[in-house]
């Protein structure tokens, strides 16, 4: 009887020690890391590069230099400071998170909204730094634009946040409050797809889109 329960605990130990590693191996070794390779860490090289932060090559190795970069990305962006690109660091470079759960995907559709809001109307007024995250999701709903959020976000030249690097800025508050209540269907612009400040635009193009209303400083327009 004593060695049926030895041999029942040392196999629910086996047990549970495999489970873990499984659940290691399913959540975190699908994240790009010191060590990896591939097709994602060129991605993140690429995105790093391209806004400053990395000097190195473009060659798929998830490297001391890669790792360096991202951990700098992460600490001007507040975001864990790890050196791994997992999903909300992913999220912020534009790229696909690589994890398909609802609150994942939610987290980072709110952070990722909550940059261009906090780049493009900080020191506006809630309800307007709210219509700018709205303006971005109904491009994504628009036949016009991409069809995601970090493709109509990275549009080249769709918002001057992200020329001039305000996607970057110190996030406040208020500007994650703003994309969650986008995100859950508050559309203060009433179906915008452009805004502008009038003051700012050199665009006179933007000038013959129908207006439906100003908010703050910003034009918001069909």
């Amino acid at each position: 009887m004593k060695k049926f329960v030895v041999s029942l605990l040392i196999l629910s130990l086996v047990s549970g020690v495999c489970y873990y590693y499984y659940k290691v191996w399913t959540t975190e070794s699908v994240l790009s890391r010191y060590g990896s390779r591939g097709q994602e860490v060129k991605d993140i090289q690429y995105q790093l590069r391209k806004w400053g932060y990395y000097d190195g090559k473009i060659d798929g190795i998830y490297g001391w230099k890669t790792t360096q970069a991202v951990k700098k990305f992460q600490r001007k962006n507040g975001l864990k400071v790890d050196g791994i690109a997992g999903p909300n660091t992913l999220a912020a470079l534009g790229l696909p998170t690589g994890r398909t759960t609802t609150t994942t995907r939610r987290s980072g559709d709110v952070y990722l909204l909550a940059r261009v809001i906090n780049g493009e109307a900080r020191g506006e007024p809630y309800i307007g730094q709210v219509a700018v995250g709205a303006v971005v999701l109904n491009r994504v709903q628009h036949p016009s634009f991409p069809n995601t959020l970090a493709g109509v976000i990275y549009q080249p030249g769709a918002f001057t946040a992200i020329i001039d690097g305000q996607i970057h800025a110190q996030m406040e508050s208020s500007s994650i409050k703003a994309a969650s209540d986008a995100l859950n269907g508050w559309d203060p612009s009433g179906g915008a797809i452009y805004y502008y400040n009038p003051a700012k635009t050199t665009n006179s193009w933007i000038y013959n889109r129908p207006v439906i209303k100003r908010i703050g400083k910003h034009v918001f327009a069909k």
